[in-house]
């Protein structure tokens, strides 16, 4: 899966002659926490968030008068706050190379970019969003979690033992774990009973790490 994928089309943007104050209240009407802010020829040139935004505004305490602070917000534009340097993604790139960007740099959002021009924007909402996916979090089903060895055709015998069950494999997938040589797999299967799920997959002997039926109910 691609950013282009599951990116937001036509983000809210910024000009750099955009004022603080105007910033926070397109905020606050829009519910986003970021901006992407562009030149006179629409190019991406610097994004701003809202902690920029907050941290650029006085403070409760401040000394001046109701009369002064809007004339200082009004003075202090985007091009003043922005980050310059700003770290971008294209629609093309995986979005695990998304998350693993956001991760290591410490940031909420990746602008997409075609050359110099914005068509999107990626978050760690949509991040959170495609992780409840993969997680089959929405859907009815028991979730179980087991240390499995790294041998060839372990995947494919629990598959395969599922399968038999008449089971329907809403999620899978692996993490590591305190064993390096037993990775974790997570599994969340429908149709098939608690009961005949566990005892299938210790008869295989896998580690049974967690069993969690706290999720089984759809939410939406």
């Amino acid at each position: 899966m691609l950013v282009g994928d599951r990116m937001t089309k036509n983000p809210v943007t910024v000009t750099v002659d955009t004022s603080i104050e105007e910033a926070l209240q397109l905020m606050r009407e829009r519910r986003v926490r970021r901006f992407p802010v562009l030149n006179k020829q629409d190019n991406l040139v610097g994004i701003v968030s809202e902690k920029d935004l907050l941290y650029a505004s006085p403070s409760p305490a401040t000394s001046l008068s109701v009369y002064e602070i809007p004339y200082l917000l009004s003075k202090i534009k985007m091009r003043d706050l922005m980050t310059q340097d700003v770290i971008t993604v294209t629609t093309d790139t995986p979005l695990e190379e998304a998350a693993r960007i956001m991760a290591d740099n410490k940031i909420g959002g990746l602008p997409v970019v075609t050359g110099k021009k914005l068509v999107g924007i990626i978050t760690e909402t949509d991040m959170f969003k495609i992780f409840l996916e993969m997680l089959g979090a929405r859907d009815a089903g028991v979730r179980l979690s087991m240390l499995i060895p790294e041998q060839k055709g372990t995947l494919a015998q629990i598959t395969s033992r599922i399968a038999e069950m008449g089971g329907n494999i809403l999620a899978l997938g692996t993490m590591m774990s305190d064993d390096p040589h037993k990775p974790e797999l997570m599994i969340k299967v429908a149709d098939v009973p608690e009961e005949q799920l566990v005892s299938a997959m210790e008869q295989l002997e896998l580690d049974i790490d967690m069993l969690d039926t706290r999720y089984c109910r759809r939410r939406r």
